[in-house]
């Protein structure tokens, strides 16, 4: 059997990790400012979160969401705490793209509701809903394209308000758009949709799967513009590599038994990550860490005066290239041995782990002087 060719491959093949760096299987070391698309949050085979998922294989590794698991409790209640979100319910699963699912699916179960909000270059997920409010027609298959949304401008109240009513179930916004190439939302904006979505009885979801978990300085996004949404979905960072997502629930929503439901999601390895992740971003002060470093790659990137366009919060980063530079992300993997990423056409993603060090960073900028005199 052959694997189903969808990804473009680049010719490496990474066998150890540690920190912010990967060696591959000649032993070539490379700085990962990409994190596998922001998920690596506290860095690759943290000794902290090695530890944890050990000692819970030793014990227990799975069994049915019919049964009491304090893991998810505590997870849950960590969460809460250290996200600014106590009162809310947690809902587990196992990625981003279920995660939107589930919280379209609350929406409309809460609203009698079908209508979707999305907004131009979104992208939250590649399953039914998830990939029906993602602005990427190439991926949206006929049977997706049979739900009900509405693509709007990011940033533009006029157009809200003249689409939002008692049709539409969500309006759905990521914290900074991630794969659309690092655009963020206004804080004003949010504002303004938070109070429309409460005055037309719309849910507001948060797709904080790649800018959450403390990317941006603070715990989620959307936490810049003092809003509180219904709902909240995470990923990503959540497991730092190993596979959980989940979904905030505001305390006004009432739960009914089958509502929602999972197999895997929730499972006792996934909870250790978890809150392994947890663990290191408080003790180790990674949202500190990650809006410091952001604020002084951003100060470079933009004194440079080479890039256009530089724009992002903490350690979510875009900046697009100019036509002398497009060559630029495949030289600095080829030629410097550094991974980033990126959005078509011309953007580059930085998304590191949010324990990256001024060295790392200054090992990046280097690359990057070498690279920009010679054009």
């Amino acid at each position: 059997m052959k694997l189903f060719d969808v990804y473009p491959l680049f010719p490496i093949e990474p066998v150890k990790a540690r920190g912010s760096w990967l060696w591959d299987v000649n032993n070539k070391k490379y700085l990962d400012l990409y994190g596998g698309h922001a998920v690596i949050s506290i860095g690759h085979n943290h000794p902290h979160f090695v530890e944890r998922l050990t000692e819970q294989l030793h014990k227990i590794s799975f069994y049915s969401n019919s049964v009491k698991n304090t893991l998810q409790e505590e997870l849950a209640d960590k969460l809460g705490k250290l996200s600014g979100y106590p009162t809310y319910q947690l809902f587990l699963c196992n990625s981003g793209a279920e995660a939107n699912e589930n919280a379209i699916k609350l929406a409309s179960f809460v609203t009698g509701r079908k209508k979707v909000i999305a907004f131009h270059k979104s992208f939250h997920g590649r399953t039914s809903g998830a990939v029906a409010v993602t602005d990427n027609p190439k991926i949206v298959a006929p049977f997706n394209a049979e739900h009900q949304v509405i693509f709007l401008p990011l940033n533009d109240v006029t157009a809200i308000q003249q689409q939002i009513d008692e049709t539409v179930a969500a309006v759905l916004i990521e914290g900074i758009q991630g794969v659309g190439g690092i655009h963020i939302p206004d804080a004003s904006f949010l504002k303004q949709l938070s109070v429309i979505c409460e005055e037309n009885g719309v849910l507001l979801i948060a797709d904080e799967v790649q800018s959450g978990y403390g990317r941006t300085g603070k715990f989620f996004a959307h936490q810049h513009a003092d809003i509180q949404p219904d709902l909240i979905t995470v990923a990503k960072g959540m497991g730092n590599g190993f596979p959980i997502g989940g979904v905030l629930i505001h305390p006004s929503i009432q739960p009914w038994s089958g509502m929602l439901g999972t197999t895997f999601g929730g499972n006792y390895l996934a909870c250790a990550a978890g809150l392994a992740v947890l663990d290191v971003i408080e003790e180790e002060n990674l949202m500190h860490q990650a809006q410091q470093i952001g604020n002084e790659i951003l100060e470079r990137l933009k004194a440079s005066q080479c890039f256009e366009d530089v724009r992002g919060k903490g350690l979510m980063i875009g900046f697009d290239l100019p036509q002398r530079l497009l060559h630029l992300r495949n030289t600095l993997l080829t030629e410097h041995s550094i991974f980033t990423g990126e959005a078509k056409p011309n953007t580059i993603r930085l998304l590191p782990s949010l324990a990256l060090t001024k060295e790392e960073a200054s090992y990046f900028f280097s690359a990057l002087e070498k690279e920009t005199s010679k054009h």
